[in-house]
């Protein structure tokens, strides 16, 4: 298999920049790999340890070959897509019984619906949630009393924290473990009708409630290609969860036989030093799930929070890699909301095998390492089936070859006919900063606008001028102070009926914001995560009303007009009151992250990078 050129030269660019930082984590990590839990353990240490481990666990986990295994989720059932996970731990463990080796439910880290907070105050705290996840894993995996580990978790900030924290231990061998997508319910397409009838006035909130309840009806994530399905088809693409996994239902014989599979093979890696997670996961790693995330138009999130994974691991990215990537990876996955179809079609078209094979066979992904103890190009172009059929309910996953053609190509393309060249998301950048646009889910028609800007520090505010009828004419909507620094970068996907209402209307708007939006949100250009923020002194506090701005999706820019850089950078910034935002709802708790939180282009993340911790 040979490596496209420009992948390659990406990828050696992005080894080279993180020379010092990755050979940081990676001496740490040997010196890690030196620990014996039984050797360098006291005897008090280990009786409790093991005090709560039924008397045949004791003695199995004292033997000096034995292997212990730890278990941390994100159980809780506020969140559908982590409702599953309850019986996981149950399942898991028979495993390891059976192969004569111990395990113990290591702990359980917070998970919040982003789905449940969205438009509310909690939504400021989402983002941060990630890091305090990874400070969880770090707080169950001290114990140092493990030989691996598997980490359950699916959604949005859970997964990313997972690693970040895991990552911490990458001595060791991990994997991570899927829930799997609720079946389809209402169409999205219906779904955003409603509410952005409701938006306008022309339906009840019965309407709306019942249009939701039909669409997140049952277990498992939701099915559109947000943040938490991205999530699953990265850290596939990565070689860190097992091939075909992402996209199977839960509470189906398919869906445990996998998790069953999660704990055979993590107890064969056990002692593996080439298997460690920390070493799996390098920089070509990376870079498989971000040609995954273009190729499929993922979440606007990963922009962040990729960065972030990647600096616990001692590597860096920055967006001028992920707009580099995007350029060379054509476009082979139409998944709502960047086209009409969720992601139940998409794994019935062919999912991710048939995908990543397209993928490979153009050179666009390394054959990495991963954990199935095969290489990439051996096994993730594989799915799962039922080995025995006769008892499903114990049987391990047999592997077979995925699909060789899509079986419908308005979902699932192959790079001689892309849904388009590039992939889904790219670098925005000019006067105003440096920002991400998910141009996969925006029309061509709306690629560019030129027009006056209209100002807003809260999305209440937005929200209010569209009320009163007050966009009447093309125009560009500046929203700012709601980076990580203001208030923890909320997602804003709250506002998309208003620009759908827009948009239908006939006018053509984008957005230019320090916030984000949320892994569903598509239609409207929308430059997101613009850095600096405004808080932090950046070009967007300085936009006045009335100002012409320019949003050129396809040039990759986006400039106001009518002043120059000098002028708008003298210009001063009037910073709103927001100690408002610093209380109420847990926010109070949060503000140690606001004052130490890097900027979104860093991942946005408390953490430093390996060998920078003093600094």
């Amino acid at each position: 298999m040979s490596i496209h050129p420009k992948l390659q030269e990406i990828t050696n660019k992005i080894i080279e920049k993180s020379e010092k930082s990755r050979s940081v984590y990676l001496k740490r990590l040997a010196e890690d790999e030196q620990f014996s839990r039984l050797t360098h353990l006291s005897c008090g240490n280990l009786a409790h340890g093991v005090a709560g481990c039924s008397k045949v666990e004791q003695q199995e986990f004292l033997k000096p070959n034995s292997k212990n295994f730890g278990i941390i989720s994100a159980y809780n059932d506020v969140l559908s897509a982590h409702e599953p996970f309850q019986f996981y731990p149950k399942i898991l463990k028979e495993v390891f019984t059976s192969l004569g080796a111990t395990s113990q439910f290591a702990g359980g880290v917070p998970a919040m619906c982003d789905g449940v907070t969205q438009g509310q105050v909690g939504m400021e705290m989402s983002l941060f949630s990630r890091d305090l996840i990874a400070q969880s894993v770090g707080i169950a995996l001290s114990h140092k009393t493990f030989d691996g580990a598997l980490m359950l978790g699916i959604c949005d900030k859970i997964v990313p924290g997972l690693i970040i924290g895991g990552l911490q231990f990458g001595h060791l061998p991990m994997l991570m473990i899927p829930g799997g997508p609720m079946s389809s319910g209402l169409p999205n397409k219906e779904k955003i009708r409603v509410r952005q009838e409701f938006a306008a006035g022309k339906v009840g909130k019965d309407a709306l409630m019942q249009a939701e309840m039909e669409s997140y009806h049952s277990p498992g994530t939701c099915t559109f290609y947000g943040t938490a399905n991205t999530n699953q088809m990265v850290v596939e693409a990565m070689g860190i969860q097992l091939p075909g996994s992402s996209f199977v239902p839960p509470y189906t014989p398919l869906r445990d036989a996998y998790t069953r599979e999660a704990a055979h093979l993590l107890n064969d890696l056990a002692g593996q030093k080439d298997y460690a997670f920390g070493r799996i996961l390098d920089e070509r790693s990376i870079v498989n799930g971000l040609v995954a995330l273009m190729a499929s138009g993922g979440s606007t999130n990963h922009t962040i929070h990729m960065i972030a994974i990647a600096r616990a691991a001692g590597i860096k990215i920055d967006w001028s890699d992920f707009d580099a990537i995007s350029s060379i990876t054509p476009l082979l996955a139409k998944i709502y909301p960047n086209g009409p179809e969720d992601i139940n079609a998409f794994a019935q078209a062919g999912g991710t095998s048939f995908l990543f094979s397209q993928l490979l066979d153009a050179g666009l992904m390394h054959d990495i390492p991963t954990v199935t103890g095969k290489s990439f190009a051996e096994s993730y172009s594989q799915e799962g089936v039922i080995a025995d059929e006769a008892n499903p309910a114990s049987s391990r996953i047999a592997w077979q070859a995925g699909p060789t053609a899509s079986s419908n190509e308005e979902v699932l393309s192959t790079p001689a006919k892309p849904f388009d060249p590039q992939g889904g998301l790219r670098l925005m950048s000019g006067n105003v900063g440096r920002g991400i646009v998910k141009n996969s889910a925006v029309a061509k028609e709306h690629h560019f606008i030129e027009g006056p800007a209209f100002v807003f520090n809260t999305p209440e505010a937005l929200e209010a001028s569209y009320k009163q009828g007050r966009f009447t004419e093309d125009c560009v909507l500046v929203l700012r102070y709601q980076g990580p620094k203001a208030c923890g970068i909320p997602e804003l996907h709250g506002l998309m009926p208003v620009f759908g209402n827009l948009l239908d209307s006939g006018l053509k708007i984008a957005l230019v914001t320090d916030g984000r939006m949320s892994g569903a949100s598509g239609k409207v250009p929308i430059v997101l995560h613009t850095c600096p923020e405004a808080l932090d002194g950046g070009p967007i506090a300085r936009i006045q009303d009335g100002d012409r701005l320019r949003v050129d999706m396809d040039a990759g820019s986006v400039e106001v007009l009518n002043v120059s850089d000098d002028e708008l950078n003298n210009r001063i910034a009037l910073v709103p009151d927001l100690s408002y935002q610093f209380h109420g709802t847990g926010r109070a708790l949060f503000q140690m992250y606001r004052q130490s939180v890097s900027p979104a282009e860093e991942g946005a993340t408390t953490f430093p990078l390996p060998g920078e911790e003093m600094h």
